[in-house]
């Protein structure tokens, strides 16, 4: 049998005889210690299965279960062996749906007659370790799609029968472990022993394929790492989560609501949550008129006739709501804030030494999201946007996009927020404008990204139909990354609305049009620093900086002269004047998540002072409420996360 050459990229190079696996040609190339912790390998572009023959010179790189491609792959072989566990314990009634990995992990959906319980999932996790510990190996198949139907259609599989129906290839993958046989592209682990560290989660309720007219299935999520500690360290960052749910603080703190009578994702802020906003707000219109930007308000609804120029009803119409009828005129409520910024440009002749134009608003939209996708103020269906739209001159994009760049990374900083992923998102299937439009916006974007420093991925064909965009996910303290985000060029609109300026040269011209949020909307914005911070906001941000507990009924005059003289120096301060035991009204202070309790005993009012307590419990020495209130001042500066 003839041999073949196998490398490494940049390293040695071994001949094999033909017709040898991957994992021959592993165990030829790298050393014992890599060999073991890799799941796959990667040839050119794609991934393949270790059991792979190699019959031509290759390329070849191991593909270690410590990457990313690897964690999913594992996550994937999870996900198999728990449909396998499911058939074993309830029998092959039970039909098996879709199992794909997501970002955490994994699901697998099932159609059973009795719901699953959370007796269930310990049982079946724990069949799920004695298919792991038996090391079965996964097999892989490739049969022609008719074989497959009449495979799937004896085992009564129905679900992967309409799969294969839709499949336009002569063949598929099979994947077999045991008795257990799936559809999948793959690839997968070599055998069911490398699986040391998994975990089911949760169970949820699903349509086939997210039809709500479909049957209803049920979900169960898991998830699985390389190693048990890891695993260790994602279940405690869960069992954290769920005590920083913003959902849960935000009842407790007395932040917001969402009540039925009112209707699903609209948002009521509570006097407290409406501070933090105000507060948030305040700092955000500071920042942007020092960034040479202009403020705007805008309406909640227009003409439907501006939404058919503006190109969203075409692309955008299933997530705005119906229109209402005004005066025999159809209008429409607003899912963007773009349309209006563009009347107000259109208002006058615009020329090309007034650029750049940078106008902002705190805008109010309303967007269409199914009920049971709603979440607390992450997905909500009315929402503020911290919007922005700056009209520029072409040899002017590159520039404002850094400037953009540079005001978005200052202010997720001042909130906390110093990591975070960036994402440049190119042309989708579904576009408007030229392709010339599209290559040069994007080359812009990428141009600003560089010249800033940040590093970025690619995210092929994510852009928004009018245009190419940035997108920035930060990272909060448990290492969870959100969209917030997004700075998108855009050549489409100023063509609709037929916007010009004039030139230099005297002709008229058609701007750039930027849209930009930095932190997307405030209601989820806020979402995600509650859940970052714990509730335990900082000092600039609390709602209540302070809190006065007087000991006895003696010292209620000089609580109330505190309170009134601390709110004079502007420090947000309570007063709990309850007939109660101090420990309790400081305990009571700690679950409110207050940073400074101010003790008031006879001593205090004697020496006309207060004694400060901490939130770890410490106490400082006392002073006077001058020097109290100078001293949270002080540490009330936007930025200061302590």
């Amino acid at each position: 049998m003839a041999d073949i050459s196998i490398s490494l990229p940049g390293g040695e190079t071994k001949r094999i005889p033909k017709g040898s696996s991957a994992a021959d040609a592993l165990r030829a190339l790298v050393s014992s210690k890599e060999r073991k912790r890799s799941v796959a390998v990667r040839i050119g572009e794609e991934l393949y299965d270790l059991s792979t023959a190699l019959n031509n010179d290759t390329k070849l790189v191991p593909v270690t279960k410590d990457t990313a491609e690897g964690l999913d792959i594992i996550r994937h072989s999870t996900a198999h062996i728990m449909a396998q566990a499911v058939l074993d314990l309830f029998g092959h009634d039970v039909k098996v749906a879709i199992g794909p990995t997501i970002a955490d992990g994994f699901y697998y959906d099932f159609d059973k007659d009795e719901p699953f319980s959370p007796d269930d999932l310990e049982r079946i996790e724990a069949r799920m370790k004695e298919i792991a510990s038996a090391g079965m190996v996964f097999e892989k198949r490739v049969v022609p799609v008719q074989e497959a139907v009449e495979l799937f259609e004896e085992k009564g599989q129905t679900y992967k029968v309409d799969l294969l129906r839709e499949i336009e290839a002569d063949s598929v993958n099979l994947y077999q472990q045991g008795d257990f046989i799936d559809l999948c592209r793959g690839p997968h682990i070599p055998h069911t022993g490398f699986l040391k560290a998994f975990k089911l989660t949760s169970l949820a309720g699903a349509y086939w394929r997210g039809d709500e007219n479909n049957a209803m299935l049920q979900r169960i999520y898991g998830t699985a790492f390389s190693d048990p500690k890891f695993l260790k360290r994602h279940l405690h960052n869960l069992e954290e989560a769920k005590k920083r749910d913003h959902r849960k603080l935000g009842k407790e703190l007395e932040l917001f609501m969402i009540q039925d009578q009112i209707g699903p994702g609209l948002i009521l802020w509570l006097p407290k949550g409406a501070l933090i906003r105000k507060l948030i707000e305040d700092y955000w219109k500071e920042e942007h008129y020092r960034n040479d930007y202009e403020l705007l308000y805008t309406p909640h609804i227009a003409r439907r006739d501006l939404w058919k120029t503006s190109g969203h009803l075409d692309f955008y119409g299933e997530n705005m709501y119906s229109p209402m009828e005004i005066d025999d005129i159809s209008y429409q409520i607003k899912p963007m804030n773009c349309p209006f910024h563009i009347a107000i440009y259109k208002n006058k002749k615009r020329s090309y030494r007034e650029f750049p134009i940078r106008w902002c608003e705190l805008g109010t939209v309303y967007r269409y999201e199914r009920t049971g996708v709603l979440h607390g103020l992450m997905r909500v269906r009315g929402f503020t946007q911290d919007d922005a739209h700056i009209f520029c001159r072409p040899d002017q994009l590159e520039s404002e996009i850094f400037k953009i760049l540079e005001l978005n990374l200052h202010i997720l900083k001042t909130f906390g927020f110093d990591e975070y992923d960036i994402y440049l998102s190119t042309r989708p299937e579904k576009y408007v404008g030229s392709d010339e439009h599209w290559d040069k916006s994007t080359e812009a974007l990428k141009l600003a990204l560089e010249k800033k420093g940040l590093d970025y991925e690619i995210d092929p064909g994510e852009g928004v139909f009018y245009g190419p965009k940035i997108d920035i996910k930060i990272k909060d303290v448990l290492g969870r990354s959100w969209q917030c985000s997004t700075i998108q060029v855009d050549f489409n609109l100023p063509e609709r609305f037929e916007i010009s300026y004039v030139g230099a040269d005297g002709n008229n011209h058609q701007p750039i049009m930027i849209h930009r949020a930095l932190m997307g909307s405030l209601e989820r914005f806020f979402g995600i620093m509650i859940e970052h911070y714990a509730g335990w906001f900082p000092l600039w941000l609390a709602p209540v900086q302070a809190r006065i507990l007087n000991i006895t009924d003696s010292q209620l005059d000089f609580t109330e002269e505190i309170y009134e003289e601390l709110r004079e120096k502007g420090v947000r301060v309570e007063k709990d004047m309850r007939n109660e035991k101090l420990n309790l009204k400081i305990r009571t202070a700690q679950l409110s998540k207050i940073p400074y309790m101010l003790i008031i005993g006879d001593k205090e009012v004697e020496s006309r002072t207060v004694t400060v307590r901490l939130r770890d419990g410490k106490n400082l020495s006392p002073m006077s409420i001058s020097e109290f209130a100078d001293m949270v001042l002080k540490e009330s500066v936007p930025g200061n996360v302590q």
